[in-house]
């Protein structure tokens, strides 16, 4: 058992799989409060202190993507996974565009969810990214998580800045999707079926190229990974 066990909190209205969740956390030593109702959930979440938010997207009063930006605004620093439908990949775009850190699609094995879990757990408060650089034309801002270049500027998500540091510092070489899962998302287990990776690199490549159009930034090495591939 954990000595200061982190707090999680589950909004879930199947009350089967809410109850679930909740024996597993609580198997594996954490604190676990389940909530049935989304609005009830997001006044939960904003009153008190969790370590971790597990929203359902479809949940009674309010749908999972509604807290996830309600708690994102007010509490920035939120550990917050999503759970969505099994193969929607437009629920996994929303909830990270809204804010989501990582999702889980139902039906999902307890081995994934725990070592998802586990490494957001290891992640709160320690980001890459909180700092300033210039990789070209391209300021970027840790803090306030913004990207500029010649009087244009467009939002970044903390995983995407933390993407961005992690590649300027091994910018000599090729970052496997595995180093990116154990060294961005602190996975410590790398070998489960997710397409995160690809999906924040297909977001970032979007707003890159808003500031700097077809310029090469990131560029996709078949079969081996990424590189940051911009003059600096």
């Amino acid at each position: 058992m954990k000595k200061n066990k982190a707090q999680i909190l589950v909004v879930e209205d199947d009350q089967a799989i809410l109850q679930g969740l909740l024996d597993v956390l609580v198997f594996n030593g954490y604190g676990a409060v389940g909530v049935e109702d989304g609005q009830e959930g997001l006044d939960k979440g904003l009153a008190d202190r969790f370590d971790l938010m597990i929203l359902d997207v479809m949940l009674p009063g309010l749908d999972g993507f509604t807290i996830c930006k309600e708690i994102r605004n007010k509490k920035p620093a939120q550990a917050i996974m999503m759970l969505t439908a099994k193969g929607s990949e437009d629920d996994v775009v929303t909830g990270f565009q809204a804010g989501a850190d990582d999702y889980v699609s139902k039906p999902f094995s307890l081995r994934e969810l725990m070592v998802r879990v586990e490494a957001l757990l290891r992640r709160s408060g320690r980001n890459i990214g909180d700092v300033n650089l210039t990789l070209g034309d391209i300021s970027f801002d840790g803090i306030k998580l913004m990207a500029t270049c010649d009087g244009k500027d467009v939002e970044l998500t903390r995983r995407e800045m933390d993407i961005i540091c992690y590649m300027h510092r091994n910018r000599e070489r090729i970052i496997s999707k595995q180093e990116l899962l154990e060294k961005v998302w602190n996975y410590m287990v790398t070998d489960i079926e997710t397409r995160t990776v690809d999906i924040h690199m297909l977001k970032l490549r979007k707003k890159i190229s808003e500031l700097i159009g077809e310029t090469p930034f990131i560029v996709t090495v078949r079969g081996e990974g990424y590189r940051l591939d911009i003059e600096l």
